[in-house]
């Protein structure tokens, strides 16, 4: 396989045009800022109708007009919309799943004081295969509640990411095997 400097060739031309395209932005938000100024200046800012008065944020002017009055009453009766009481619920759950990480790294950190008998340590081992398999099965749920949010959140901005759960189980087990390390050591 040669080289034949096609991709730096490439490479550089795309620089050069998001360059231009940068400098045009930045020229036009310094352009827009300059007309705001000389018009604070001017004074065109100053009576302005509703100057002085608090803003009214009753309705949010991006909800479409047919959901505004279902917004409205589930506002008034203290509720959320679907995805926003979904959102807590994933947050609550990461908390749980967080928590009883911690309570297991506890009950290592007692069982390892001492050093363990064959049989406590199967018995230890059976408890840890079990908290990895409901650990695991926690993070799939959770992710499943994060597609589901996804799909019913109105704004891609709002999205969350999903959770690599493999990746995650793997972190976990490392900590904890680097814990029983440090637990084991004279």
């Amino acid at each position: 396989m040669t080289y034949d400097g096609t991709l730096d060739e490439e490479v550089k031309i795309k620089a050069a045009k998001n360059k231009k395209l940068a400098r045009y932005m930045s020229s036009t938000q310094d352009l827009v800022e300059e007309q705001i100024r000389k018009a604070q200046e001017k004074g065109a800012f100053d009576k302005l109708e509703g100057m002085g008065e608090p803003l009214v944020l009753e309705e949010n002017p991006f909800v479409p007009e047919e959901l505004r009055m279902v917004f409205k009453i589930l506002k008034d009766n203290d509720f959320a919309p679907y995805w926003v009481e979904l959102g807590k619920e994933i947050d609550h759950d990461l908390e749980r799943w967080e928590k009883e990480v911690h309570s297991f790294q506890q009950y290592t950190r007692i069982f390892f004081r001492e050093k363990p008998s064959r049989r406590a340590l199967k018995h230890y081992e059976k408890k840890w295969d079990l908290f990895c398999y409901e650990r695991r099965l926690d993070l799939e749920r959770i992710n499943k509640k994060i597609i589901d949010y996804n799909l019913h959140c109105p704004t891609f901005r709002e999205g969350r990411g999903g959770i690599r759960v493999q990746d995650r189980m793997f972190q976990m087990m490392g900590e904890m095997e680097s814990l029983i390390k440090q637990l084991q050591q004279p």
